[in-house]
């Protein structure tokens, strides 16, 4: 019995010290890839925020609040964010004119959003708000009950203020080849199931949630030489033209320009 008990113990010592040193590894593996991802893009995004479609008239004010995706960085010119091709095919559809007001930062999470409403001019008053976040909480491992209600706390701010607001929910991170495995299958994972409670939560609040890994992330899947930009993390100009596209229709359906939407573009139930 004696000898059972000592080889049992050997056995639960080996197991812990190989889960401390998998936690370890995995830790490890984030650090280092948050030393390199975006490095190669700097720390700002492209300043795009202007009148798109100023011909127009009539003008509609959207707002982008998020992280690096809703900033735009990896767009290789100001036209390319996901702001600005978000407000040009706005503009085009509703012959209307858009004034873009990006107050997204690089590297936020989900705790940052109020203080981007706050950061915004006391007389800003947006139509219409469109929300990217959730990549930085996956990684930097933030609870997803924390960054739902974050996330919750914005949407609701800016409905007091009768803005409509549209969360594009947090990509899918195992498509980011940059994330070595298995940090990447992990990441994939958490992703997924934030972007669900985010979606859930959004509609909840009666806001409309787009699932950026329904709509586009196959395209990153099966096209990443062209959807990727140079940091293997971030979208390219290609890869914001394809989720601004993805992202429009809900934008539409939220302003009353359109009643139905395509597959992995969720609206609130009535009443």
């Amino acid at each position: 019995m004696r000898r059972l008990l000592l080889v049992a113990a050997a056995a639960g010592g080996a197991l812990a010290a190989a889960a401390a040193g998998a936690r370890w590894g995995l830790a490890h593996q984030a650090a280092a890839a948050r030393a390199v991802i975006g490095k190669p893009l700097g720390e700002e995004a492209l300043a795009a925020d202007r009148t798109w479609r100023k011909k127009h008239g009539d003008r509609i004010e959207l707002l982008l609040l998020g992280d690096s995706i809703a900033a735009g960085l990896g767009a290789t010119k100001p036209k390319h964010t996901l702001g600005a091709q978000l407000a040009r095919r706005l503009g085009r559809r509703t012959e209307r004119a858009v004034r873009l007001h990006t107050a997204a930062v690089v590297g936020s999470e989900s705790s940052a959003l109020l203080a981007q409403l706050a950061g915004l001019p006391a007389s800003y008053r947006p139509d219409v708000a469109v929300l990217v976040v959730g990549g930085n909480d996956v990684t930097h491992r933030v609870p997803v009950a924390d960054s739902v209600r974050y996330l919750g706390e914005a949407v609701e701010a800016l409905q007091e203020s009768g803005c409509v607001v549209v969360v594009g929910t947090c990509p899918d991170l195992s498509a980011l080849a940059a994330l070595p495995q298995p940090l990447r299958s992990l990441a994939g994972t958490s992703s997924r199931r934030l972007a669900t409670a985010q979606q859930r939560e959004a509609l909840r609040l009666g806001a409309r949630a787009v699932s950026l890994s329904d709509v586009v992330g196959p395209f990153f899947l099966s096209q990443p030489d062209s959807m990727f930009a140079v940091d293997r993390f971030h979208p390219s100009s290609e890869g914001y033209k394809r989720t601004a596209k993805a992202i429009l229709p809900s934008v539409l359906a939220a302003l009353g320009y359109a009643e139905d939407v395509p597959f992995g573009h969720h609206a609130p139930r009535a009443g």
